[in-house]
């Protein structure tokens, strides 16, 4: 009996010794990871989003008064993604801020930066006029509210190579995207295919002085172009009009044109009316390529000097003077076709990206 009484105290103080003063019940290490880990805003008010990775329950907010909201404040799900909605910022000075995600008692804090508002004093404009549009490329993600994307399969026109895709992705592979404010036009391979971007401004204008700052890609293949076409196509091209501000093609490096195309002259009937010059370091920098389309002609301009003129003969002939209503904007990158391809394509040279600063257009006050 008194053998079981030892055992039996044995293993109470045992169990004494556990409870309090032993090993420690095991514990999950709280962890929150957020895609993006930062976020870049443009000055423009707008909304952002961002997925949540918690090892449970987590909560969102921000401090910063400029941050209007973040939601949801609470989720139970540890997964989720959160939308941020912020203030314009009206200044031209960067502004910092961030949001909190908590997670038991771990705080992740995403770092936010917003672009300061661009005046139109940062920006030179020509005598006479002023801007009525432009598109800085400060923001994340391309302004939907100035660009829409064609949806186009391969060899739609000029028997071009690519296919462009919706919304400037497919399936992850990113054919337009903003990256350190600059627009990033990319063709490249997707499985069998080359796919790229071509973007419609959504706004039209008649007449003004429209201008791009512009990095060409490499390659023999590629044929970038700032351009435009009407509004109203009903009478087919080439009678419609087209007006190509720039063009270049990889196998001609750096050699960049201007060119007008309507009933009366156009490039199938070999009378389109173009000029072209060597625009040293096109490829590896930036340049600006320009037009003036006044109701007396139209002259494109490679950083400031003149190109391509072509004036109004004043007939009233829309064969040779389509160009008196409202024309878009197009940025695109082709691979291949008629002229982009005449010598062949080189696939080593994929990806390959276009890269725009800034698309401003101005207009007589």
């Amino acid at each position: 009996m008194k053998n079981l009484r030892c055992f039996i105290g044995a293993m109470l103080l045992a169990c004494a010794c556990n409870c309090t003063g032993g090993e420690k019940p095991e514990t999950t290490a709280e962890t929150v990871s957020t895609t993006p880990e930062t976020l870049s805003l443009s000055a423009e008010k707008g909304t952002v989003t961002f997925s949540v990775t918690a090892s449970g329950p987590f909560q969102a907010y921000s401090n910063d008064s400029w941050i209007l909201s973040v939601d949801p404040s609470y989720s139970a799900d540890p997964r989720g993604t959160v939308t941020v909605k912020y203030d314009e910022n009206i200044s031209q000075d960067v502004r910092e801020g961030s949001v909190v995600v908590k997670c038991g008692s771990l705080r992740h804090s995403v770092p936010v930066t917003q672009a300061g508002m661009k005046q139109s004093s940062d920006i030179v404009v020509p005598d006479g006029y002023q801007l009525v549009w432009h598109d800085e490329f400060d923001g994340t993600s391309v302004n939907a509210k100035n660009w829409k994307f064609e949806n186009w399969a391969p060899g739609r026109v000029n028997h071009e190579l690519q296919r462009y895709v919706a919304g400037g992705e497919l399936e992850g592979d990113k054919t337009a995207f903003i990256e350190g404010g600059i627009l990033n036009i990319r063709a490249m391979k997707h499985g069998s295919q080359v796919i790229s971007a071509r973007m419609n401004s959504t706004e039209s204008w008649t007449y003004g002085y429209m201008e791009a700052r512009i990095q060409l890609p490499k390659g023999k293949g590629t044929w970038p172009a700032f351009w435009m076409m009407p509004n109203d196509q009903s009478l087919g091209w080439p009678n419609c009009g087209e007006i190509d501000i720039m063009e270049e093609v990889g196998c001609d490096p750096e050699q960049t044109s201007s060119s007008i195309h309507c009933e009366s002259y156009n490039h199938v009937k070999g009378t389109q009316k173009t000029a072209s010059r060597l625009t040293t370091g096109a490829e590896s920098g930036f340049h600006v390529y320009a037009i003036e389309w006044t109701a007396d002609g139209i002259v494109s301009y490679v950083d400031g000097k003149p190109l391509l003129s072509f004036p109004n003969d004043k007939k009233g002939n829309n064969a040779t003077w389509p160009f008196n209503k409202s024309f878009f904007i197009i940025l695109n990158l082709a691979w291949g076709g008629d002229w982009g391809g005449y010598k062949g394509v080189d696939e080593s040279a994929l990806p390959c990206t276009m890269k725009v600063d800034y698309v401003r257009v101005f207009q007589k006050k």
